[in-house]
Parts: C-alpha cells; sequence; structure tokens
C-alpha cells in the first residue's frame, strides 16, 4: 500500500471521525467508491461513503442521528454536523432478476463487497488513519489512464443493473475516460435492456449526464452506444437534419443541440440548471416531424408547437414534476420569440423582459445563438433593455383594480380582464400615468358599456 498526500475538504473531518468511531468499536471502517476516486484526482468530493464490518444495528448503536434508509441492503444514514453519510456493511449480492434489484443480501468481507461493485474507479477503498488506498481491481491504475472498465465481466455487471450502462456513459464523460473496449462492446450489445429501468431512475441519470461537464460528450457516447435510440428516440431523430446553412452554418439539428452543450457553462463540482438543460436538449425537437424545403429553402413551420407537443410527452414519459415541465415546455414556447424583440412595442417588450424565469429564456438564447449562427444582437439587446428598464417601470403599480371598475359601473364579465390588460399595456408605454388618466381612457372606449 502507499500513502498519498490529498487534499481534504472541511466535510472530509466528520467522514474520518465516524470511520474512527468505527474503528474504535472494533470494526473494519473505510471510505470507498466516488469520494476516494475525486479525492486522488485532487477534486472535492460531494460527498462521503463509508464501508464497514458493522452491520446496520451496531452501526445505530453508535451513533445519535441515524436513519435506516436501507437496512435490508445493509445501508444506514449517519448525520454528522449536517452532513449525511451512508454507512454500509460489507454486503455480496444474489441473482438479479429483473436487471434492476437483488433477489438476496448477504454480509461479507470488504474484498468480497469490493467485487460486487460496478466499475473499477468506484471501487477504491482508503484507509482513513494512514491515507493508504486499498485497490483490489486496478481501480487507480484505470483513474490513471481515463478508462471506465467493469469489475470483472461486464456482461454480468449490467445484467445485475442495467443502469450502469448509462451511469458508464456519466462517468466517461464526466470524467474525461473512454470506455473500456469489452465495457463498451457490451452496452451496445444490451442497450435495448436499458427498458427494464424505472423512468425515474433513467430521467435522474440523463439529467446528470447533461448537467455537468463534458455533456456534449456525453450525448455523443449515449448516440454511439444506442442508448440515445432507446431512451430518447425523438432526439436521436434529429440527426441527420439538415438546416437552412444561412442560420445554421454547423450542420444538423443534432449538431446544433451539441454546440450548445459545448458552451452551456459548467463549473467543476457543480451541477447546472437541469430545466435549462433539458430546454437545451428539446427546443428544437419538433424539427424532426415539420421539416420541408421548396424552392425557397429549408423550413420547420410549425416547429415550436410540435415541440412543445413532443417535449409534453417524453416529460410525462420520464415522470417529470409539473413545475419541471412546465419550466421546460416554457423555454421551447419562446425561444424563437427573440428574433423580434427590437421590433416589440414597449408593452409587450415590457411584459417579455418581466416574464418568470427570464434569465433562464435569455441563456437559452444565447446559447442558441452560440451553438449556430454567433450572432448575439438581441441578446445583448435585452441585456441593455434591462439594464436601464427601471424594476418599477416594469412592474408598474396597477392603476386600476377589478373593484374600480365595479365602483365605475361595470358588471363584472370577461370584460374585465380586456380591460385591465388595456390599460396595463397603455401604461407601460407610457401614455398614461394615474388613475384619473386611466379612468379617462376607460370611459373614452367602453363608456357605453357602463351601466347608468
Amino acid at each position: 500500500m502507499r500513502s498519498v498526500i490529498i487534499r481534504k475538504p472541511a466535510s472530509y473531518d466528520a467522514a474520518v471521525r465516524i470511520v474512527s468511531r468505527l474503528n474504535a468499536a472494533g470494526h473494519e471502517a473505510y471510505l470507498v467508491g466516488g469520494c476516494v476516486r475525486d479525492l486522488l484526482r485532487g477534486v472535492e468530493p460531494p460527498d462521503y461513503d463509508i464501508v464497514t464490518s458493522a452491520e446496520p444495528d451496531e452501526v445505530c448503536s453508535l451513533f445519535h442521528h441515524t436513519a435506516p434508509v436501507g437496512v435490508s441492503f445493509g445501508v444506514v444514514l449517519v448525520i454528522e454536523e449536517g452532513h449525511r453519510y451512508e454507512v454500509a456493511t460489507f454486503r455480496t449480492e444474489g441473482g438479479y432478476e429483473d436487471g434492476r434489484r437483488p433477489t438476496s443480501v448477504t454480509f461479507a468481507t470488504v474484498e468480497e463487497d469490493v467485487h460486487r461493485r460496478d466499475f473499477t474507479v468506484n471501487a477504491l477503498l482508503m484507509d482513513t488513519q494512514t491515507g493508504n488506498i486499498i485497490d483490489y481491481v486496478d481501480g487507480r491504475k484505470d483513474i490513471e489512464n481515463r478508462i471506465i472498465r467493469t469489475i470483472g465481466d461486464p456482461e454480468r455487471r449490467f445484467s445485475e443493473d442495467y443502469l450502469r450502462m448509462l451511469r458508464a456513459v456519466r462517468f466517461a464523460a464526466g470524467l474525461d475516460c473512454r470506455i473500456d473496449a469489452e465495457t463498451l462492446g457490451a452496452i451496445k450489445r444490451h442497450a435495448s435492456a436499458i427498458s427494464y429501468i424505472s423512468p425515474e431512475r433513467i430521467r435522474d441519470e440523463m439529467t446528470k449526464i447533461i448537467t455537468h461537464c463534458n455533456a456534449r460528450r456525453g450525448m455523443e457516447i449515449l448516440a454511439e452506444t444506442n442508448l440515445l435510440k432507446e431512451t430518447l428516440p425523438e432526439l436521436s431523430a434529429l440527426r441527420g437534419v439538415e438546416q437552412p446553412a444561412g442560420f445554421h452554418p454547423e450542420g444538423d439539428v443534432w449538431e446544433h443541440i451539441l454546440r450548445m452543450l459545448a458552451f452551456f457553462p459548467v463549473h467543476a463540482g457543480v451541477e447546472n440548471d437541469s430545466c435549462l438543460a433539458w430546454g437545451i436538449i428539446m427546443h428544437d425537437i419538433g424539427k424532426a416531424c415539420t421539416r420541408s424545403e421548396d424552392a425557397s429553402g429549408i423550413h420547420f413551420y410549425g416547429h415550436v408547437r410540435e415541440g412543445e407537443r413532443i417535449a409534453g410527452e417524453i416529460m410525462r414519459r420520464l415522470r417529470f414534476s409539473k413545475g419541471e415541465t412546465e419550466a421546460v415546455l416554457a423555454l421551447i414556447h419562446c425561444h424563437m420569440l427573440f428574433m423580434n424583440v427590437k421590433e416589440m412595442r414597449p408593452n409587450r417588450l415590457k411584459r417579455f423582459l418581466r416574464m418568470p424565469d427570464f434569465e433562464r429564456h435569455l441563456e437559452l438564447h444565447r446559447l442558441d445563438c452560440l451553438g449556430s449562427h454567433g450572432f448575439l444582437d438581441n441578446y445583448h439587446f435585452c441585456m441593455d433593455r434591462l439594464a436601464e428598464i427601471a424594476k418599477e417601470d416594469l412592474h408598474p403599480p396597477r392603476l386600476l383594480s377589478g373593484r374600480d371598475l365595479i365602483d365605475m359601473g361595470l358588471s363584472p364579465g370577461p370584460l374585465f380582464s380586456e380591460i385591465l390588460r388595456t390599460v396595463e399595456d397603455a401604461q407601460l408605454d407610457g401614455h398614461i400615468s394615474t388613475p384619473d388618466e386611466a379612468r379617462k381612457m376607460v370611459m373614452d372606449h367602453w363608456g357605453s358599456t357602463f351601466s347608468r
């Protein structure tokens, strides 16, 4: 075993104390998995996992704050200083009849526990007392050589849990690695088996792929392995869908999306806005079925409306929340509106600039431009208007309310919303600025409808 010098973040100390307490009680215990991999790479781990010879009831007896999140699998959550640490008992797993869950779990030795894990880069152990790395599977070598390889036979590893195929893609992209040839071949052969996995797990793994660094490479590997066609056939259909060269010199719709992902800003260890990421990959998803060509060129009439329909079906299929679905569909619905911002009347522009999540819409537009023609004129126009227009001018207090209209003699009904919107448009345009001016405007336009 060889000692290593590793930068240790603050949350590391609490993890070490958990391991030390387990050791003091006579149990083996180590840091394991992704946290060890990240520490070796000089990257601060997002969380820490611990494996131990202690069984769940023994773990619970040693710590004040625990939660039995997976006792049947030997997993206990230990909460220390506001951080959550998974503490799992060494185990082996029985056969996998459904490609998702083991039929049985047996407590075992640390080496047996390591060999039931997915990839070599995720199977390293750290002895926190010495800093030594314990490596039964040549995982350290694979980290150095940037290789994603299953532990043992890839056919067996994937048949145990087919989600591991998507995890292989995520690790290859996120860690800037290549997938070992044997592992890659197994993924290609079994891509269709991803259908055994629940939509929620597929959604979550896909989200991780597109919200972390090297999202473009992640999508390219998904396409190469046929996992894209199996999980998002509507997105796969965009490959080869050519676009007008004047607006899209980059090529087909698929390349456009890949370029947008490449421009998607990522900071190490930080997860991007997931709704924006899904908006990127689906904003033009209606183009495959709306493409037409005539003497004047290539067209995509109705691709926004069709895109909303298709994206809605995908998000229902993958069981996104209502809020997430609405946010992504809004991005698709509005992404073409930016082309007209310079021609918008003041009231429409102000309404546009103040719509919910405008910063997200504006960022999608910026990436849309960078992924195609590269012109950011409308992006900068919006940024300039936002800087120039005071917040109170974007959201001025109402000059009239429904109560005011009733007091003026108008009976409640559908006309209320039309009048109030027209009044606010005039206010946003700068034509009126006081309640008296608003009342006069209403009487001039709708006075005949008021009761006397």
